[in-house]
Order: C-alpha cells, then sequence, then structure tokens
C-alpha cells in the first residue's frame, strides 16, 4: 500500500536541518568524529586506500602520500596524527565525499548547501521578502489615500 501523500512521516529528517552552534568543542569526540566520518568516506568510494592516497598528493602537488599516513588519518587510536585543512581539502576531493565538510561545520550551527541547494536557498529568502512587502503593500493600501494637493 502506498503512503498517503499528505501524510507526515514523523520519522523523516529534515533535508536541512537547523542547527545551533555548540559552545565548546570537545577535542576528543570531535577528533573520533572526524575519524569515523573520512573512514565510512573511504568504505563508500569506489578507490582503494593507495588510489586515495595517491589522489590526494597528486591533488596537493606532492610526490606520494601514504596509505600508511591516510590510515593514521582515519585511526581512531592515533591521536597525534590529525589531517590538515589542505590534507582534508585533497581528502575531500580524492574521495568526491564533500558531505564531510557538512560534518565539519554542523558543530557551528552551520549547514553545507551544494550547487542548486544554495539557488533554492535564495529562491526560499526571495520568496518571503516578497510576502514581506506584499503584507506591507496590503497595511499601506488598507486605507484610503487622500491628496490634497493642486485643488482649489
Amino acid at each position: 500500500m502506498k503512503p498517503d501523500p499528505d501524510q507526515l512521516d514523523f520519522f523523516a529528517a529534515p533535508l536541512f536541518p537547523v542547527r545551533e552552534a555548540a559552545q565548546s568543542i570537545d577535542l576528543e569526540r570531535f577528533r573520533a568524529r572526524v575519524k569515523r566520518a573520512m573512514a565510512r568516506a573511504i568504505r563508500e568510494c569506489p578507490y582503494d586506500r593507495p588510489t586515495i592516497a595517491a589522489r590526494m598528493a597528486l591533488y596537493l602537488g606532492l610526490a606520494s602520500i601514504s596509505k600508511a599516513t591516510l590510515d593514521a588519518y582515519t585511526a581512531e587510536s592515533k591521536n597525534g596524527h590529525d589531517i590538515s585543512l589542505a590534507r582534508f581539502k585533497a581528502f575531500v576531493r580524492a574521495t568526491g565525499a564533500v558531505w564531510l565538510w557538512d560534518e565539519i561545520v554542523s558543530d557551528d550551527g552551520l549547514l553545507l548547501l551544494e550547487g542548486d541547494e544554495a539557488r533554492l536557498a535564495e529562491i526560499a529568502r526571495l520568496e518571503q521578502e516578497r510576502r514581506k512587502l506584499t503584507a506591507e503593500l496590503k497595511s499601506l493600501t488598507a486605507r484610503p489615500v487622500n491628496i490634497r494637493r493642486g485643488r482649489t
């Protein structure tokens, strides 16, 4: 049986969730979350780890990045091996996992919009502005306008 299109799904997650900025960063939790997300990106990527490392090196203009380095970036047990921002960007490109950026900024109350999602947000903003202007016009036109100039 097909669900009624007018019936809401109580378990559906919003596509664009509203987020609040965290007051502080729990460094260990953040570090572990990033490493788990990167490990997930590798699992979902069609390339193996050595290929991902090679693609990262290519993006960064480096001779090479080892698979061991990539493994250290994703191992929760390796506390001293945090990935730099430049290498993280290369990792995102190498794996195609642009959703990782959203994972990084979510604690700041931010939401990553990609491609046409930004245009959709701008359309919604303009629609909201139009509704506000329509309400202002309605308020102004609710009373008759009496022009007294030019009458004798």
